[in-house]
Order: structure tokens, then C-alpha cells, then sequence
């Protein structure tokens, strides 16, 4: 019988401390501290089964190169080129990731920055997302990084400018279609998102 592993909160690890925690619990890295993910509510798994479904559909009626993956997926951000596991200290599972260059995709997830990455906002999680992954996301290089709101149907998304900084982001609400920017502009309806 294995010891159950105590985890300091106040402690930073890297991605090789990340892999020895053989138990069922979800968490992410943050520049090497522990968050804990609790399990999403109905609407939260819906809503972004939804989105998933659509961002399927395009690539398959586009014939597209990139992959769609839903959480728990890893995504690993590792910094300055730094790809080894004892060096890499954040680690996150979005809800949702489009990866284009395959060659980050690895047997453990994805070793870099998505093209695309969506978090459904839920008011346990929403303050991490807004704040602290905007800011590693963008720092990273994510293209496209996209906030839903299920509670309000709405969706914001930010793009990535020539200086490394996500524009003021658009909202989407009410009827309507939100463009996919790393697909050409090929739209989502808000419709087919919160239905």
C-alpha cells in the first residue's frame, strides 16, 4: 500500500515533481505553485463540449492540420526554451487547446503554446483565469485566448499583436457569431455555444 503524498501549497515545483503524484486529483502549476482544479459544474462540461464539437467540425470542413484537445489535457509553458522537466514550472489544463504545430504534441500533452486556448469562466475558478492566465498566456504566446461565460452567455476573446501584448478583447453576447481567428475568421454560434 502506497503513503498518501502530502503536498506543501506554499512550495514551488517543477514538471518532474508534477509527474511523481500518482493520484486522481486535478491541479495545475503556476510558475511552480500548486492550484487545485475542482471538478466543473454540468453547465461548465457543456458549454465546452459545445465549443469543442464546433472547433471539430471546422477543421474537419477545412481540413485543417491543427488539433483540438479538452481538458484534463497537460500544457506545458516552459520558459526560455527550457524543456526539461525539472526546469518547466507551470503547467496548465485549459478546457479547451488548439495545438497547429504538431510537434508539440508529446505522449504527456503539449510541450509549448497552444495556437488557441479556451477557459470557461466558473465563479470558483474566474478570478486564476482572468488574471493570472491572462497574464501567463500572453507571456507564452497563445494566439487566441478565449474567456465564456456561461452565466451571461457571453464570450470575450483576445488576439495576440505584433508586441507580444492581447489587444482589449472583444465581446461576443446575445445572438451572434464568434469569429476563429486562427481559422481564418470561420464563425461559432453563440447559439450552438450556449444551447
Amino acid at each position: 500500500m502506497e503513503m498518501e503524498q502530502v503536498l506543501d501549497l506554499n512550495r514551488r515545483y517543477t514538471y518532474a515533481d508534477y509527474l511523481t503524484w500518482m493520484d486522481d486529483i486535478r491541479r495545475e502549476l503556476i510558475e511552480g505553485f500548486i492550484k487545485l482544479l475542482p471538478a466543473p459544474r454540468s453547465i461548465h462540461a457543456e458549454v465546452s463540449f459545445n465549443i469543442t464539437g464546433n472547433l471539430w467540425a471546422i477543421l474537419k470542413k477545412n481540413k485543417g492540420k491543427c488539433k483540438v484537445f479538452s481538458a484534463p489535457f497537460d500544457v506545458r509553458l516552459p520558459k526560455n526554451g527550457e524543456t526539461a522537466h525539472n526546469k518547466i514550472c507551470t503547467v496548465v489544463q485549459p478546457d479547451i487547446c488548439v495545438i497547429c504545430d504538431l510537434s508539440k504534441i508529446d505522449k504527456r500533452g503539449c510541450c509549448g503554446a497552444p495556437d488557441m486556448i479556451i477557459e470557461v469562466i466558473s465563479p470558483s475558478t474566474g478570478k486564476r483565469q482572468l488574471f493570472d492566465k491572462f497574464v501567463l498566456y500572453e507571456a507564452s504566446g497563445v494566439k487566441e485566448y478565449w474567456t465564456v461565460y456561461p452565466e451571461t452567455e457571453a464570450v470575450t476573446v483576445f488576439l495576440l499583436q505584433d508586441n507580444g501584448k492581447y489587444d482589449g478583447g472583444t465581446v461576443y453576447e446575445f445572438e451572434g457569431q464568434v469569429p476563429v481567428h486562427i481559422f481564418g475568421g470561420s464563425p461559432i454560434d453563440l447559439g450552438d455555444i450556449f444551447s
